[in-house]
């Protein structure tokens, strides 16, 4: 027996509790992890309030991030005492996921610990800061450098913004970070943020064309946030659009991508191929500061999970939430 958050429903009524449970005989997996250190993200909150259908079956442990220590293992990747990392796959959707003391997981789905991270640091990135690194990469690959411009990153507070701040910071860009909570600004200019753009200022009725403003963005909101960056962003830029945070609509035209060359390219931490996940995870963890990680992070106790997630949809967290499930595994 083992604790974890667990989401029930019956009929139309959603239950979450901390429980004590067994791992399913029928939870497919090759890999048992004993679980050091969790996180709590939007799509966590939005599982445990039942503010969207994220969880696809019940019972559901929720927790899409994990970093722990393989304790049982028939995939031939992975040994007892391996320290792994978990990101996204379904897990905390379809599977059962990260909040929890122990996970039975397929062993294609671990990410070996990069040397020089702890697993405290591994989940203060998480899925965020990971799909934040995807975004960067994207950027590059499109040709996106410090010398092309200004960069935007949008929902810049929140935990893909707040590492995708730091990390194109790190790298020499010239970062704007948008949000509509202006007392963050300090924050986001202790990242690296060079200036702060009024989430008011992308809220208005999208144009086909505004003028040119950024060279790249990071967009985690979508939506009229979404349409209104596009039409300001320079000739031959490119959007990496990872999240809907605001909506999934995007009231805009062809005009930026056939007028301006922009490129609006779509990032799925989910089931992003292995070979893509080592090379973020590489980066990571030499790409960011560890002082501006741990700046960003706020543990939150595992008993107090619950009584959090409310907060992710009221606006009112900042950076990353780590959950320490079995930190002594660290040693």
């Amino acid at each position: 027996m083992f604790d974890a958050i667990v989401i029930n429903k019956d009929t139309d009524e959603q239950t979450v509790s901390r429980s004590e449970v067994t791992l399913p005989e029928m939870e497919e997996g090759d890999v048992v992890v004993d679980i050091a250190w969790s996180t709590l993200n939007y799509k966590d909150a939005l599982a445990i309030t039942g503010s969207s259908p994220v969880v696809r079956s019940f019972p559901m442990i929720p927790g899409i991030d994990f970093a722990g220590v393989v304790s049982e293992s028939r995939h031939s990747d992975f040994a007892p005492g391996d320290r792994v990392v978990l990101n996204g796959w379904g897990v905390g959707e379809k599977h059962w996921g990260g909040l929890a003391q122990r996970a039975k997981v397929k062993g294609d789905w671990l990410v070996r610990l990069p040397d020089g991270l702890t697993m405290r640091q591994a989940m203060a990135i998480g899925t965020a800061g990971y799909t934040a690194m995807l975004c960067v990469i994207a950027l590059e690959d499109e040709g996106v450098t410090p010398a092309s411009g200004e960069i935007l990153v949008t929902g810049a507070s929140g935990g893909v913004g707040s590492v995708a701040t730091s990390l194109l910071a790190n790298k020499g860009f010239t970062v704007a970070a948008a949000t509509g909570r202006p007392e963050e600004a300090d924050y986001l200019k202790s990242l690296g943020a060079s200036s702060i753009v009024d989430r008011a200022d992308l809220s208005g009725t999208p144009r086909a064309l505004n003028k040119e403003r950024w060279a790249g963005a990071v967009d985690v909101v979508g939506g009229v946030v979404l349409a209104n960056l596009l039409s300001m962003i320079k000739y031959n830029g490119t959007v990496a659009a990872c999240g809907l945070a605001g909506s999934m609509d995007l009231p805009t035209s062809v005009a930026p991508f056939i007028l301006r060359g922009v490129t609006l390219k779509g990032i799925d931490s989910v089931m992003c191929p292995k070979e893509k996940r080592l090379a973020a995870w590489e980066r990571l963890a030499t790409d960011l500061d560890p002082a501006k990680l741990e700046a960003m992070s706020t543990e939150v106790a595992f008993e107090d999970v619950i009584s959090t997630a409310p907060l992710f949809l009221e606006g009112k967290i900042r950076g990353r939430i780590i959950v320490p499930i079995n930190p002594d595994l660290e040693n």
